[in-house]
């Protein structure tokens, strides 16, 4: 006896989507669950890369920021924003990289309430080590060939517009 290959779940629960009568809906519900099992496949693939470093991709965007600014600090409410996080998201993300010894808190002089979040010599090695690793792992491969990541980017965009996400060609 031949073992049938499993069917496409995403198909799947599309044709039931269309069998339920829920035929206006079945495309868009095919769209979101592609959507969320390819962030869970790409998550996969970056944590692969990040562990070694204990980093996350939180803590290592607020630490790729952080490295590009010309002074390597950034007020706390600009990483949030910068993030599109909570504050405190990127609160629980600073505190984490504060005892890894990546970031250090300081007050901007002047004006005492700002807090500052600075990264420090061993966190820019580890986001250019971390940069590195997912360079070459998988923003380099993502898993489409380059024209049809850009179509992809660009259709992303389009729909993180319609929710109110301010994007720019």
């Amino acid at each position: 006896m031949l073992c049938m290959p499993e069917p496409d779940p995403i198909r799947e629960a599309r044709r039931q989507w269309v069998a339920h009568g829920w035929e206006d809906s079945a495309d868009g519900m095919a769209l979101v669950t592609s959507l969320m099992r390819a962030q869970q496949l790409l998550a996969e693939r970056i944590d692969a890369e990040l562990r070694p470093l204990n980093l996350t991709f939180a803590r290592y965007e607020v630490l790729r920021l952080l490295a590009f600014t010309k002074q390597g600090c950034m007020r706390m409410t600009r990483l949030g924003s910068l993030l599109q996080v909570h504050p405190t998201s990127v609160t629980s993300a600073v505190d984490r990289l504060v005892r890894q010894g990546f970031v250090e808190r300081a007050r901007r002089e002047g004006d005492r309430r700002v807090v500052l979040a600075a990264i420090t010599p061993a966190g820019r090695v580890v986001v250019e080590e971390a940069t590195e690793r997912l360079n070459a792992a998988v923003f380099s491969r993502p898993g489409l060939p380059a024209a049809e990541v850009t179509e992809l980017t660009g259709l992303l965009g389009r729909l993180r517009a319609e929710a109110g996400d301010v994007v720019t060609t």
